[in-house]
């Protein structure tokens, strides 16, 4: 066990570096529970560039928790386009009409009843409850995690269900009575700014002296890494489906990944099956219709968390069948023009990208 630098010393030492050098957030400028709320949802798996628009935008449709409350999951899932991580949106939507149902629209106050709310979890609560109402709750995210790891050179796996206990204690051990708030967000700016993953800038860090990993020059190689194993792929096939002027459109059940999203209709290609036979196959598993297909339209790369997919396009042509929710929450027949009044996943943006790139060919050389 390696010893620990003094609490205080640390205290001190990472306030007064934050007084000076803390980071200007949007969200940083209230004490309103549900903005801030709102804010650590984002952040959960989101880097601070990516959010700041999307916060502000968000709060601007839904300033309240009533507002979010009352508003249709559609219309919640589109503000959050592009984000990613939809089960984000859904749960932050579920939680907000269980505020409004359960504790008369105010946020409840501690970690427990926090936890209870859809989407938020130890770490969600802990930044709440000490950023919102002050209390001495600890926060362990990565930024605070690759901190302490290096701060007391913890070189065991920190995804562990031990270490990560050890790390929860040394948190809320190190937190100085009545300013969590001010301790929890110095620790995840310190993380974010100085003791960065690859090469930390140990020489401006004002825990330097403290730091165990940097005296037994360890910084770089903590904490542990653990070596990921390859991402699985999928090949998919999907239509754009034309009948006269419009395009058909189904919309994905609200559970599992991308819930509620609107999609154009396909799914996983089958071993040995050709993507033609893919798009036919499962378009008339999903809604019940008969499709040909006409011709390819892009081929698309995105990688998800724990998967990757190639994404196949082609355009098709109706040919017979009423359309039938079977695999799908719902359809729609729309115009090219109105694809942007529904929320896609950022994949198929790209499919849509490519199918107005066609139409301004087309309109050219006419």
């Amino acid at each position: 066990m390696n010893p620990r630098p003094p609490t205080r010393t640390i205290q001190t030492k990472l306030l007064t570096w934050y007084r000076r050098h803390q980071r200007e957030l949007p969200w940083r400028g209230t004490r309103d529970p549900y903005a801030i709320w709102v804010s650590e949802i984002m952040l959960q798996q989101t880097q601070v560039a990516t959010v700041r628009p999307y916060y502000e935008r968000f709060l601007k449709t839904f300033p309240t928790v009533r507002h979010l409350a009352e508003a249709p999951l559609e219309r919640v899932l589109k503000a959050w386009e592009g984000m990613g991580y939809y089960s984000r949106a859904r749960n932050l939507h579920r939680a907000a009409r269980q505020v409004v149902e359960e504790f008369g629209s105010d946020l409840p106050r501690t970690t427990e009843e926090l936890r209870s709310l859809p989407g938020i979890g130890r770490y969600t609560a802990g930044a709440i409850a000490s950023i919102a109402f002050g209390l001495d709750e600890p926060v362990l995210d990565g930024n605070v995690t690759r901190v302490l790891c290096r701060l007391v050179r913890i070189r065991q796996n920190p995804k562990h269900a031990r270490t990560q206990k050890r790390l929860w204690t040394l948190a809320r051990e190190l937190i100085p009575s009545g300013k969590a708030s001010l301790f929890n967000q110095a620790l995840m700016d310190l993380g974010a700014t100085v003791c960065v993953p690859r090469e930390p800038r140990c020489p401006i860090c004002p825990l330097i002296r403290c730091c165990q990993a940097k005296a037994h020059n360890e910084q770089d190689r903590l904490p542990a890494k653990v070596k990921r194993r390859p991402l699985p792929h999928d090949e998919v096939a999907v239509g754009v489906v034309w009948k006269g002027g419009r395009i058909l459109i189904d919309r994905r059940k609200p559970e599992g990944l991308l819930g509620g999203l609107w999609e154009f209709p396909g799914g996983k290609r089958r071993d040995g099956e050709s993507l033609e036979d893919c798009v036919v196959r499962e378009i008339r598993e999903e809604l019940g219709i008969r499709v040909s297909v006409r011709a390819p339209l892009t081929t698309v790369r995105h990688a998800y968390t724990h998967f990757k997919i190639t994404l196949h396009a082609f355009e098709c042509d109706y040919v017979s069948g009423r359309p039938k929710a079977i695999g799908c929450d719902a359809w729609k027949w729309v115009r090219v023009s109105e694809l942007d009044d529904y929320a896609f996943p950022k994949a198929t943006h790209k499919v849509i990208a490519a199918l107005g790139q066609k139409g301004r060919r087309k309109r050219v050389q006419k």
